[in-house]
């Protein structure tokens, strides 16, 4: 039995951020903006206002379609059609870069593309109208710079792509020399006070990096100098001690997530050796071999990023625009986290009246975390008796398991409480200020693809095709935006 279905709508999303296609354009791309398609069905187009929309109207002409599958179908295959249309005849490598920097607080964006006129020819960043500095990326290796060990590196050790969501990349590889970690950065003279340095009180910051994972979970890029003083990979000759601002790492404890990480010390949290204010998206990005077919790899790009805003104290991961909620339970049970639950109940402990069981009155006020617990999201009661009551209070940051017990005046009181899980995205950060590094030379280096770090680990390898800083906390609905550029088709054979 055929049908007629009622008019459908979709979208087709313009990837070049931007209002790009007019009414009077997009006919002349497909001929006019309403025409027959097939047998079975036409179109009518009609831009939205302000909008990166192409919306399609389709519907059945005097025959009808055989049936409602065919008619879906049918979209499918307008909107493929038209999306092709879009990206290949009006989009420029320029376009997307302008989506890059039109976003507010865009303080460099480093492309691979543009590079120093003359010199040693180094990779530059887009900066601002007026900006004085567009840091020019070296190549370095921190092993020989710390632990007198391996050779120079030289860009040489980045093979290029040659294509991507800019129109090239660097390569990151599975070096197997253990005395050779190369990475580029700018080094801290060149940064300090500038635009990049991000830090101190009343600031927000995000990264964002158009990258495929081959393997590993660590930096992708960020001012984090994690020290060399943990003698994990031998006994350096220059020893310092962490100089960590904001990062955005492959995963971390959840391998392949985007992970944001900040500071505020430059050294480590909730006395564990390692810094631990830190969130992980819901979602994991794929591993990709680095020798894949240009077809693999042009299918395969993520957009990771994070951001850290001051306002609310939160740090989020991101990964192709979408954060996601992340949850771990029985954090008193993980090998990192447990230090953040004892931070929890140790701050928890100090607030009450006497000397707990599990107190230690010598941790330090400073490392205590305790996100706002204000009115529960919900309560859960697990077991009820007329003189004891044990409930799940969730909160935005935090699950606690409370025992209330019926005191002498008839009053039910909190007479115990357990940390049963913390949010690991959003991650509630405990402080009012970004890690300062005291203005000697000694804070870290802006670096991409690896940071200096003691245990001098293979670290991330595969392609980062763009890495992007922002002076804010960008919206969800500007994430996602960007991350749409890495559903674009590439631009190849540009920077090498």
């Amino acid at each position: 039995m055929s049908c007629k279905p009622p008019t459908s709508e979709l979208e087709v999303i313009d990837s070049t951020g931007k209002r790009a296609f007019e009414q009077d354009t997009f006919k002349e791309m497909i001929g006019s903006s309403s025409a027959d398609l097939g047998s079975n069905c036409r179109f009518e187009v009609e831009t939205a206002k302000e909008a990166r929309l192409i919306r399609l109207r389709l519907q059945s002409k005097q025959q009808p379609f055989p049936s409602p599958n065919a008619a879906t179908t049918e979209m499918k295959r307008t909107a493929l059609f038209l999306s092709i249309a879009i990206n290949t005849a009006a989009e420029t490598p320029g376009d997307r870069v302008a989506s890059v920097m039109n976003t507010p607080g865009c303080v460099a964006f480093w492309d691979f593309v543009k590079r120093e006129s003359g010199g040693a020819h180094r990779f530059t960043a887009h900066t601002p109208e007026g900006a004085t500095n567009d840091f020019p990326l070296d190549a370095g290796n921190y092993i020989k710079d710390y632990w007198g060990e391996g050779r120079e590196a030289s860009y040489t050790d980045f093979p290029l792509l040659g294509r991507g969501p800019f129109g090239n990349a660097v390569q990151i590889r599975k070096e197997t020399d253990t005395t050779f970690r190369p990475f580029l950065f700018v080094p801290r003279e060149r940064l300090q006070n500038s635009p990049i340095d991000i830090k101190g009180a009343g600031n927000s910051v995000s990264i964002v990096a158009w990258a495929i994972r081959e393997s590993g979970n660590h930096a992708l890029a960020g001012i984090w100098h994690e020290g060399t003083d943990l003698n994990h990979g031998g006994a350096a000759k220059i020893v310092a001690r962490g100089q960590r601002q904001y990062a955005l790492f492959a995963g971390l404890n959840k391998e392949g997530s985007a992970c944001g990480h900040v500071s505020e010390n430059g050294a480590s949290s909730f006395l564990n050796k390692y810094a631990l204010h830190k969130s992980n998206s819901a979602g994991a990005s794929p591993k990709v071999p680095a020798d894949s077919p240009a077809e693999v790899l042009d299918a395969s790009w993520q957009c990771f990023a994070m951001s850290f805003n001051h306002e609310t104290h939160e740090i989020t991961g991101w990964l192709n625009g979408v954060s996601g909620d992340r949850w771990l339970d029985n954090p008193k049970d993980d090998v990192l986290i447990k230090d953040a639950y004892n931070a929890y109940m140790q701050g928890y402990y100090a607030r009450t009246p006497d000397t707990q069981a599990g107190e230690d009155t010598s941790f330090p006020k400073d490392q205590y975390y305790n996100p706002p617990e204000i009115s529960p999201i919900t309560v859960t009661i697990l077991n009820e008796t007329a003189d004891e009551r044990i409930e799940i209070r969730e909160y935005r940051y935090t699950k606690i398991k409370v025992t209330l017990t019926k005191g002498a005046d008839g009053n039910m009181s909190e007479t115990n409480r357990d940390l049963v899980a913390l949010r690991l995205n959003p991650w509630w950060y405990s402080h009012e200020s970004v890690y300062t590094p005291k203005n000697d030379g000694n804070g870290g280096p802006f670096t991409i693809g690896r940071v200096i770090h003691s245990s001098r680990g293979v670290g991330f390898t595969g392609w980062i095709g763009g890495v992007a800083v922002f002076n804010r906390a960008l919206s969800a609905s500007e994430f996602e935006t960007l991350s749409s550029i890495r559903n674009a088709a590439p631009f190849a054979n540009r920077g090498r």
